[in-house]
């Protein structure tokens, strides 16, 4: 008898994404996925509750992965908010796009399912989206704070979301077509969300005031 696997999480993950592309459908039972990939069932339930929870963790480690990546790039270190976000964005879709069979999979054939299963990247992308410090009004009010945070990851969340699905759909060679996207998108987000000139304004707005008062 063959002896059983020393099974991992990244394991695990690999023998998933094989199973669905060989098959077109998951695995009906985590029973019969163990004995197919010659492991113990009990060793799945150490690392994913469902597989459900596992599909969900396919897509934060494409999002670890990125990181992984880009946080070797000393020039990456450097960059601004608007320019680490672009290299985030390139660098995510090259992962998908090494692994679009599954993602296809996984998003066009699930329906609704699909938002649930980007739940975990959800998390990790918001998260991430604080790290980069985007500049917001400097008001210090917490509850405004805490709105302008809150519509900040969301709008940043939307973006990806519209930047996913015309990768999906993109047919240009190479999807040269959703990199040209990606830019235009995040140069427009940023200039949307730009506070230079409404600073300007309220400066302005404060110097009249205190020149009024005097």
């Amino acid at each position: 008898m063959a002896k059983k696997k020393n099974i991992t999480q990244d394991k695990l993950i690999s023998f998933y994404m094989d199973y669905v592309l060989m098959h077109s459908h998951t695995p009906k039972t985590v029973y019969a996925f163990a004995k197919d990939n010659n492991f113990e069932e009990a060793d799945f339930y150490k690392k994913f509750a469902s597989f459900e929870a596992l599909e969900k963790s396919i897509f934060k480690a494409f999002f670890e992965n990125t990181l992984q990546m880009l946080e070797k790039s000393e020039a990456y270190q450097h960059f601004d908010a608007r320019n680490k976000l672009l290299s985030f964005y390139f660098t995510f879709f090259e992962n998908l796009t090494a692994n679009r069979s599954y993602v296809v999979f996984a998003l066009e054939n699930k329906g609704l399912k699909s938002l649930s299963t980007l739940s975990e990247l959800r998390h990790a992308f918001k998260k991430y989206i604080d790290t980069l410090n985007i500049e917001t009004l400097d008001i210090k009010e917490p509850r405004i704070v805490k709105l302008q945070d809150y519509s900040k990851q969301e709008s940043f969340w939307i973006q990806l979301m519209m930047i996913m699905k015309f990768w999906l759909d993109d047919t240009s060679p190479s999807f040269e077509k959703t990199d040209i996207f990606i830019e235009k998108s995040v140069h427009a987000g940023f200039d949307l969300i730009d506070i230079k000139p409404l600073k300007s304004v309220l400066d302005l707005g404060k110097f009249l005031f205190k020149e009024k008062m005097q």
